[in-house]
C-alpha cells in the first residue's frame, strides 16, 4: 500500500504493548500526514531514550541517571525497599506517592509454565542492599500464582536477614463490586478480612 519502510513502520508499532495490526495503521497515517510535528520529534525521542536510559545500578528502575533519581533522592526512607516485578510496577506505585522508601525491580518472577526457576532470578544486588540500615522489605509482586510463588521463595530467602518481610494486602478494589470480581480476589479478601476501625 505505503511501501515497504511504510509496511516496516506499521509492523514496528503493531510490535509495542497494546498495539495491534489496525491500532499500528492509524498510529502509521496519522504521524505521516504530519512528518515535521509528529513522526521526526518523536523520532528524535526515540533515539535520545535508547542512547541516555538504562538500569539502575542499585534497584534495576530506568532512568537517565545512575542511580536513579529515586535511589539517589536523600529524602526518601533508606529503611523501607519494596521488590516489584517491572520496572512498570515501581512506576505505577510512584504514581500513588504512598511508598516512600526505596524499589528493587526483580525482573521477573518463578514460573513453571514459563520455565523461570531460582537460578533464573538474580538476588545479588536485593542482598548486597542490607548491609543493616533496611529494618523492612515489602514484597509487592503480583496477585497471580508465580507472584504467589515468588513471594514465599523471597520470604525464604530473606529470612535470615532478621529484616521483616511484608506483602502488599489483596483484595476488594476500591469502587470494586463484589459480583464482577474473580472469584481468587474474593477469597484472598474474605481471608484477609480485619476489624472495621
Amino acid at each position: 500500500m505505503g511501501g515497504p519502510e511504510v509496511e516496516r513502520l506499521i509492523a514496528l508499532l503493531a510490535k509495542l504493548p497494546g498495539m495491534g495490526p489496525r491500532s499500528a495503521r492509524r498510529a502509521a497515517l496519522r504521524m505521516l500526514a504530519e512528518p515535521q510535528t509528529r513522526m521526526l520529534p518523536l523520532a528524535a525521542a526515540l533515539t535520545d531514550a535508547a542512547r541516555t536510559v538504562s538500569a539502575c545500578n542499585t534497584c534495576g528502575n530506568l532512568d537517565t541517571r545512575n542511580p536513579c533519581m529515586v535511589c539517589a533522592d536523600n529524602a526518601r526512607d533508606r529503611g523501607l525497599v519494596c521488590v516489584v516485578e517491572t520496572v512498570s510496577d515501581l512506576w505505577a506505585l510512584e504514581r500513588t506517592h504512598t511508598h516512600h522508601g526505596l524499589y528493587h525491580v526483580l525482573g521477573a518472577t518463578l514460573s513453571a509454565l514459563g520455565g523461570v526457576t531460582p537460578a533464573d532470578i538474580d538476588l545479588s544486588l536485593l542482598l548486597r542492599r542490607l548491609d543493616g540500615t533496611v529494618r523492612e522489605i515489602i514484597l509487592a509482586l503480583p496477585a497471580t500464582v508465580d507472584g504467589a510463588a515468588t513471594t514465599h521463595w523471597l520470604a525464604e530467602k530473606l529470612a535470615p536477614s532478621g529484616i521483616a518481610v511484608t506483602r502488599l494486602a489483596h483484595g476488594v478494589p476500591i469502587g470494586g463490586s463484589l459480583d464482577i470480581l474473580d472469584d481468587g480476589t474474593l477469597a484472598t479478601a474474605l481471608r484477609a478480612r480485619r476489624p472495621v476501625e
